[in-house]
């Protein structure tokens, strides 16, 4: 199972990466732009096939050519390494 994250210096890289602090919440999040629709939704399914096998799955919202993503992990009610480790796939493939 996983742990609440307590070493938020980790949280730096991805802050670098365009990630932000949810406000009133212990999660964070992105807003991904792509080219177009069919980009948006081809990213969002590759996303959705890692999240799968992590078995963690994001909050997200996808309007036309921009996915909006927030992370956290409900069962320890914040964030985790799986958030980190799901953001950080999900920039390697933007």
């Amino acid at each position: 199972m996983a742990e609440k994250l307590t070493d938020r210096s980790a949280l730096e890289p991805l802050f670098a990466d365009g990630w932000e602090m949810v406000e009133d919440r212990d999660a964070i999040t992105k807003a991904f732009k792509f080219k177009n629709f069919v980009a948006a939704f081809g990213w969002m399914s590759k996303a959705a096939l890692i999240a799968e096998k992590m078995d963690h799955h994001p909050e997200w919202s996808n309007v036309y050519n921009s996915v909006q993503v927030t992370l956290t992990t409900h069962d320890v009610g914040g964030l985790s390494e799986l958030d980190l480790k799901l953001a950080r796939a999900m920039d390697a493939l933007s």
